[in-house]
């Protein structure tokens, strides 16, 4: 219902504006963002989100919203990029108006889906960087002769980083109540890189087993991830450090002795 509403009223805005362009352009215009508008209502409503990963991906931001209503501000945003792109594709030259009006809608339906990656990147270079200091708090926490549920808490509370917090918050849901493998699963899905502690905790609620040695042979296998990584990074740098060093700095400073050095040559 939200993708027909979002569909119905960019069809009734580009109607609208179509008004307002000059006569010679008003009828084309007007006749294409409709075309383009009932389009993408139909490719949005036939759209299975579940096939395009789009809660996962929510999930993996950090978002917590159904997918449903990701696709729905992906057909709204389309047919608003194509409304303010209307006045720009009817001063535009030859063909390139209706350029201007299909990759405007491209444009504002790929806008969600391009933040949505761009967080969950972020947020799972964050987990990573946080992960072995987590790990070694929670063996700690568990060490001192607390029950894994409590030792989630406890890390969440004492920890300021992101993961931790996601601990946190799955104790809490599995407190109120929640299935812990439900809860778990949803930790997963907003924590990427942390199968090998889900896997853990799964089996300590299921069995009873003992995490303190996975816990600690887990965050040093972590920390020793991140530094083959840093290592890499390093690598990596230094052919763009030779090649600033040899077209920015090399000659500037043969600037420098050419400046040195010209005024002192003999003149004729």
């Amino acid at each position: 219902m939200t993708v027909l509403l979002a569909a119905l009223a960019g069809v009734a805005a580009a109607a609208g504006l179509a008004e307002l362009l000059p006569p010679h352009r008003r009828h084309r215009t007007s006749r294409t963002l409709t075309l383009i508008a009932r389009i993408g209502a139909r490719a949005a409503a036939g759209i299975h989100p579940a096939a395009q990963g789009l809660e996962a991906r929510a999930q993996a931001a950090g978002i917590d919203r159904p997918a449903n209503e990701i696709v729905a501000l992906q057909a709204g945003l389309a047919l608003l990029a194509t409304t303010l792109a209307a006045p720009v594709a009817a001063l535009a030259p030859g063909r390139l108006n209706l350029a201007v009006l299909l990759a405007a809608p491209v444009a504002g339906y790929a806008l969600p889906e391009h933040a949505l990656r761009r967080r969950a990147r972020a947020r799972a270079h964050v987990i990573e960087t946080e992960l072995p200091d987590v790990l070694d708090l929670l063996r700690v926490a568990l060490q001192a002769g607390l029950a894994p549920r409590k030792a989630l808490a406890e890390v969440g509370r004492r920890h300021p980083g992101l993961l931790a917090k996601e601990l946190e918050d799955t104790a809490h849901r599995i407190r109120l109540g929640e299935p812990a493998a439900h809860a778990l699963s949803r930790l997963e899905a907003r924590c990427p890189g942390t199968a090998g502690l889900i896997a853990a905790l799964e089996r300590a609620e299921r069995h009873g087993a003992p995490l303190a040695a996975t816990l600690h042979a887990q965050a040093t296998q972590a920390r020793a991830h991140r530094a083959a990584e840093r290592s890499e990074q390093a690598a990596k740098a230094a052919p763009k450090i030779q090649l600033v060093v040899a077209l920015l700095l090399v000659p500037a400073v043969l600037l420098l002795i050419a400046a040195a050095v010209i005024p002192a040559l003999p003149t004729r």
